[in-house]
């Protein structure tokens, strides 16, 4: 149960940040936001305030905020049509009643002409039976009604297109961007809570029935020399250690005012097909604002790092397909890292927060990346890309992200149950 929750919460927190960042900025910039979802599928539930539907679907898979003008709209008006009008006080069409025109006794009802929704925000047509064609003005904020389902026109100017390429390029980066900034700030809390590792080769703690404990390392004790060479930081220590396993080392550690010669044998230990040598002890940690701060940026760049590395091995082959997670795997992992402590599940979800603004950044159809490198052609072109072929592009690359997360989450159920 308590991995469960635990999931639950960390998806949820990831997801939010990042379709955040998407909705703050398109707000910003006055871009109409029709959705705000974490999660794809049906909805599992669903609250509209002011213009945008807020809701929690059934698949944790992501999320989306959808902004008007991103995919085609919804409902076009065509000549000849016939629909209901309702209006304001101030005399605009305020609904435009798509169907079920029978429901809605007090609906003017009409023969379209013409309509333009997007810019001159008028209706031309006639009344049924009558020759006198007729202009009807429309408020920016009317509604379609289709279906008993009220859906907002989108006037150009609140549509994603009619944006700036700089704020079209800003929304669409300000998800990822997002998930970078959580990331460095759960990084500030855990310097702020457990401290910040010491530079120097501190001992915080000695592990039970280590080698470390059987060869006389107390707590505090800080490592100035291995063999014949000096130390003078943790990763020196640390690195020392690991490449020599099974083998004894001389050290001498300075204990209050007294230098101790100490001599250990690090135990071998296994670690992604590497042996590698530990002897059982953990950093000294620092509690200190001015420390957490450069320790959160730090952290935050080196696990950017680490994953880009990884991810430049999975392009040029070094790791398969099947050394991929998807959500199951993720599951699986929380459930071992739940089981650490809250600071290691607090660590797991920024290494998660960093890996999705990679990802999203990824120059891939239907990602962040995929139509930020649409907004960079049409910076080079001087024009868009036609809608009706980017669009193409986004939906094969959106089957196929779907088809790879159907082979990845197989993989995860085949490595837990089979």
């Amino acid at each position: 149960m308590n991995t469960i929750i635990a999931f639950i919460l960390m998806f949820g927190l990831l997801v939010f940040v990042h379709e955040f960042g998407h909705f703050i900025i398109a707000k910003r910039a006055g871009m109409l936001v029709r959705e705000f979802a974490i999660g794809f599928g049906p909805k599992i539930f669903s609250h509209k305030k002011t213009e945008t539907l807020y809701t929690v679907r059934l698949l944790p898979i992501g999320g989306y905020v959808r902004v008007a003008g991103e995919d085609p709209e919804i409902i076009e008006l065509k000549p000849g049509q016939h629909i209901g009008l309702e209006f304001n006080q101030e005399g605009a069409v305020n609904k435009i009643i798509v169907n079920n025109k029978s429901k809605h006794p007090q609906a003017r009802v009409i023969e379209v002409e013409h309509a333009d929704l997007d810019h001159r925000l008028i209706i031309e047509g006639y009344e049924i039976d009558e020759e006198e064609k007729l202009t009807f003005p429309i408020d920016p904020k009317a509604d379609y009604v289709m279906d008993e389902i009220e859906t907002q026109i989108a006037p150009y100017d609140r549509q994603f297109a009619s944006k700036t390429l700089p704020q079209r390029a800003m929304q669409l980066f300000a998800g990822p961007l997002m998930n970078f900034l959580l990331a460095a700030v759960i990084f500030l809390l855990l310097g702020l809570i457990q401290g910040v590792p010491a530079d120097k080769a501190i001992i915080g703690n000695v592990v039970s029935d280590s080698p470390a404990e059987e060869a006389g390392f107390q707590d505090g004790d800080e490592v100035v020399q291995i063999g014949e060479t000096s130390i003078s930081t943790w990763d020196e220590f640390t690195e020392i250690v690991r490449d020599h396993p099974e083998e004894e080392l001389s050290m001498t550690v300075q204990r209050s005012n007294q230098q101790v010669e100490l001599e250990v044998v690090p135990r071998s230990q296994v670690t992604q097909d590497v042996e590698i040598g530990q002897i059982g002890v953990q950093a000294y940690f620092e509690k200190s604002l001015f420390k957490a701060v450069p320790y959160s940026i730090n952290q935050t760049y080196e696990w950017t790092k680490l994953i880009l590395v990884n991810l430049s091995k999975l392009v040029t082959g070094q790791f398969s397909l099947d050394m991929l997670s998807g959500p199951v795997g993720i599951y699986d992992a929380t459930d071992q890292v739940v089981q650490t402590g809250i600071l290691n599940l607090l660590m797991w979800t920024s290494a998660l927060s960093i890996n999705l603004g990679i990802i999203n950044l990824l120059p891939l159809p239907a990602l962040d990346g995929g139509r930020l490198l649409f907004v960079g052609i049409e910076a080079v072109r001087g024009k868009p890309v036609d809608p009706h072929k980017e669009g193409i592009v986004h939906f094969v690359g959106f089957a196929l992200l779907m088809l790879l997360m159907i082979v990845v989450t197989w993989n995860d159920i085949q490595r837990l149950f089979l």
